[in-house]
């Protein structure tokens, strides 16, 4: 009865950790191709504000990170660096500097969000629907569905 027991819990185990790392990792496995280096290098020397991610905001850990430079134009906002991998993130920008869940939370009605990021080593994502990002002075990568802050920069 106990060898029974056993091989159940280290069944059960196995199937979580199986299914933790699934969630991890199929983002990166159908993750579209990443934009060139050409095409960050273009968007970045159209830029006119940038900031950097990096891995010590307050509330990133080994799980939720990201590092590299970010370039906002009045059109684009890009990004060359590395994200955690992980499913539904988000870009929004923010008119105040954030670097945890809780604030994301609270001034999340006075964000704007930019779009959906579905690549980990670069991205590209328009800017839309008339958004002046002179009203806001923070980039934030945020995963909608774990409700997980990732990173943020304040530009101006």
């Amino acid at each position: 009865m106990a060898r029974v027991l056993g091989l159940m819990v280290s069944h059960l185990a196995m199937l979580g950790i199986g299914f933790a790392l699934g969630v991890y990792l199929l983002p990166v496995l159908i993750a579209p191709p990443s934009p060139s280096a050409a095409e960050i290098e273009e968007a970045v020397e159209h830029a006119l504000f940038t900031s950097s991610f990096d891995r010590e905001r307050q509330d990133s850990d080994f799980l939720h990170w990201g590092e590299g430079e970010v370039a906002l134009s009045a059109d684009m906002i890009s990004f060359s660096g590395q994200l955690a991998p992980g499913p539904d993130y988000q870009l929004y920008l923010s008119p105040q500097y954030i670097e945890t869940e809780v604030a994301f939370n609270q001034l999340k009605p006075e964000m704007v969000r930019i779009g959906a990021i579905k690549t980990f080593d670069g991205f590209m994502l328009p800017i839309t629907n008339g958004v002046d990002i002179q009203r806001y002075n923070t980039v934030v990568v945020w995963c909608e569905t774990f409700g997980e802050f990732i990173t943020s920069g304040k530009y101006r």
